[in-house]
């Protein structure tokens, strides 16, 4: 039998020490988020968690695709996360469900959904690249969402790490909160050991206590001072001791902590390395220590039918309420991850779904742990769980016991502006796309998805082309049909800019009765509707009063095809003037033909121009970002309406700009921001287009007929 390394021992002391529960209440429950940039660390802590409570034999790697995490298909397939797993980890008689999350911003939905049932959020940046756009993301989705926020700094093995440095920047960029609960003891530059600031103790990568260096003890009287003066702040009494210099309790210290926490005037950071374990059993021992139970987390807001918000703060002794905050479907079906919010829910249980006010039975209740589910017969309050075969259940629900029904607020989710058209690559497989993004929406609300009856394609809409990239790869992987992404078109309008007056008539003899209709037409512009407006100025009868609505018949069914590349043509006014008519041959058909023809043949004549959509723009930039923003703007021929600033170094410009130069704008903000800018499109009216601009508009209109 091979020698037991120090780890080892642990891992057997840990288990020796505490029994493993499968349930827990309110009070032994921490609901944490895992926010951050992609790539930098929060899988693999995560990982390191599980291996080291003994939950999983052997470390899993993401380039291996074996982590507990990303267990998709596609997440082992592009090697990083997608969606957000529920990873629950058992630690000192604690249960505690992290949520891991993409760090890719495309998936920013899935931050959304976690963010309503966490009570508390751990931000990853590692200690050599630092602070990155997803670092100052997730510190502003949590301090939206008025939650707690800790640092995590990770690989603190790689080349060139360094926590200090890292700790600076953090405190620098987010403010004097942040304190330090862990940092590393250093050998030359290799981390060693970490140095626990609460118990001042130290420990070695094997998490044996070792004894304290000399240089951690100073570290450790300098930060302890700065954090009893955070805890100062959290009570007058605590502040009251703070200025007569008698040191604080080790009780009135944690409180001081917890409650500083929430307030958000503590903000702990921690170190560490997930590979080799090092500081990963001290954060846990923090997080079970400090972190707000979900007794003392933000009370989930309830909605009536008249809309009137409400709190409902979670109650272990209430009725039975579960939020369904997020779905995954698999090959055998869908899993609806919820929380329980009041009372316990039991799989004997019948509940409600208070957006359908269908009753479902439950039966299939279990414990998630990545792709792995575990049966159980009760989800106590505070805890997360998971559905299984709830067909109609989606993300959002709130599900309650029959009589007792309330509604919790749904997650509001950014507008989603990268717009695309989705196409069947098999013709007669539009269907089968149909569906299977009604099943992915039920996973992922954040995109949208529908028909456009103007352009005759179907349109999605996402954050970006990651996201919508992922879909077409899932309705290939779970659903069996190929789709493809076209540019969405635009939706152009014709209109005429002068007056003309033209003759149409239409005489046909075919033996029998004959066809005759005689119609002079007036076209001219108007700018009082963009509906066509029609108008009879005959006297004398020369077109007796029933064949004048056949007239406007046949205007109205040319309308919609103009003369120059077949888009609808607005802003027209048409006059019936003039006409004749013949007592046998006249019909509603010949004067609706006779209209036609004065409509093609008088249109061409009277200047026809070309409209296009104008979108007003809102894009909240870094002020630093502001003059790429504007000489990006111009190119796209939009109008700089104003700026204004929005706080935190932000600003939000204003324009209008057309939006068929819009088409990728998402992609392109995200590579002039890095990923820190956002913006919001919506239509507002026509405009002409510009000469220069036109001839392409109406080749690619014409080309696009031809292909059918």
């Amino acid at each position: 039998m091979p020698p037991c390394s120090p780890r080892d021992f642990q891992h057997a002391a840990l288990l020796r020490k505490e029994k493993i529960k499968t349930m827990y209440t309110a009070k032994d429950i921490r609901n944490l988020c895992l926010l951050g940039h992609g790539g930098d660390g929060k899988s693999a802590l995560c990982e390191s968690m599980l291996y080291l409570t003994k939950a999983i034999t052997r470390l899993g790697k993401r380039a291996d695709g074996t982590t507990v995490s990303d267990f998709d298909d596609e997440e082992k397939k592009r090697q990083y996360s997608i969606k957000t797993s529920v990873i629950p980890v058992e630690y000192n008689g604690c249960k505690v469900n992290v949520l891991d999350n993409p760090g890719y911003f495309d998936f920013a939905g899935e931050v959304v959904q976690s963010l309503r049932v966490s009570d508390a959020g751990i931000i990853c940046l590692t200690a050599k690249s630092g602070i990155a756009v997803g670092t100052e993301k997730g510190w502003k989705s949590l301090a939206d969402a008025g939650l707690p926020a800790m640092f995590y700094v990770s690989k603190l093995d790689e080349e060139h790490a360094n926590f200090f440095a890292t700790f600076d920047s953090i405190r620098s960029t987010f403010g004097a909160s942040a304190i330090p609960f862990t940092f590393p003891i250093l050998k030359g530059e290799q981390a060693v050991g970490v140095v626990d600031l609460i118990a001042k103790k130290a420990y070695d990568v094997d998490g044996k206590e070792i004894a304290l260096p000399a240089d951690a003890e100073e570290k450790i009287e300098e930060y302890m001072a700065e954090l009893n003066e955070q805890v100062a702040e959290t009570d007058e009494a605590l502040m009251e001791k703070f200025f007569m210099e008698e040191p604080f309790t080790e009780e009135e210290l944690i409180k001081g902590i917890r409650d500083g926490l929430q307030q958000r005037t503590v903000t702990p950071v921690f170190c560490g390395c997930a590979m080799n374990g090092l500081g990963t059993l001290r954060l846990l021992e923090n997080i079970v220590k400090f972190a707000p139970t979900p007794l003392e987390g933000k009370p989930m807001i309830t909605v009536d039918e008249d809309g009137n918000e409400s709190e409902l703060p979670l109650d272990p002794n209430g009725s039975a309420i579960a939020f369904v905050f997020n779905t995954v479907a698999d090959q055998y079906g869908k899993n609806s991850y919820f929380k329980v919010v009041s009372g316990n829910i039991e799989d004997t249980m019948s509940v409600v779904n208070s957006r359908t006010g269908d009753t479902e039975k439950l039966g299939n209740t279990f414990f998630p742990r990545g792709k792995d589910n575990t049966k159980t017969s009760k989800v106590c309050c505070g805890d997360i769980g998971v559905f299984t075969k709830l067909a109609s259940v989606r993300t959002g629900d709130t599900l309650c016991l029959p009589g007792k029904s309330v509604t919790i607020k749904p997650m509001e989710y950014a507008e989603p502006c990268y717009r695309m058209a989705i196409y069947a690559k098999t013709k007669g497989q539009e269907d089968k796309v149909a569906n299977g993004l009604v099943k992915l929406n039920e996973e992922d609300a954040s995109f949208t998805f529908g028909n456009d009856p103007e352009t005759k394609e179907m349109i999605i809409a996402g954050v970006c082309d990651i996201q919508l990239s992922v879909i077409i790869a899932k309705l290939l992987s779970k659903y069996k049909v190929e789709a493809e992404l076209r540019p969405a078109k635009i939706a152009y309008r014709e209109t005429i800019k002068k007056k003309v007056e033209v003759h149409g008539r239409h005489k046909k003899q075919s033996g029998g009765h004959g066809q005759f209709g005689d119609v002079y037409i007036r076209f001219e512009p108007q700018s009082e509707s963009e509906e066509m407006i029609f108008a009879d100025e005959t006297v004398g009868g020369c077109v007796p009063k029933n064949f004048i609505p056949s007239v406007e018949k046949g205007l109205r069914n040319c309308v919609g095809k103009g003369v120059l590349a077949g888009y609808p043509v607005v802003f027209l006014k048409s006059t019936l003037y003039f006409g004749s008519y013949h007592p046998v041959d006249s019909s509603d058909m010949a004067f609706q033909t006779a209209a036609g023809i004065a409509y093609k043949e008088g249109l061409p004549t009277a200047n026809p121009t070309l409209l296009e959509p104008i979108g007003e723009l809102k894009v909240y930039i870094p002020d630093s970002n502001m003059g790429d923003i504007i000489g990006d703007l111009n190119k796209r021929r939009g109008r700089v309406m104003g700026m204004n600033p929005c706080g935190n170094g932000q600003q939000v410009v204003e324009a209008e700009v057309p939006m068929g130069e819009m088409s990728s704008y998402a992609i392109d903000l995200r590579s002039m921001t890095q990923g820190r800018g956002s913006y919001s499109l919506k239509f507002v009216r026509y405009e002409e287009v510009p000469q220069m601009n036109q001839a392409k508009i109406i080749e690619d209109a014409k080309k696009d007929e031809e292909e059918g």
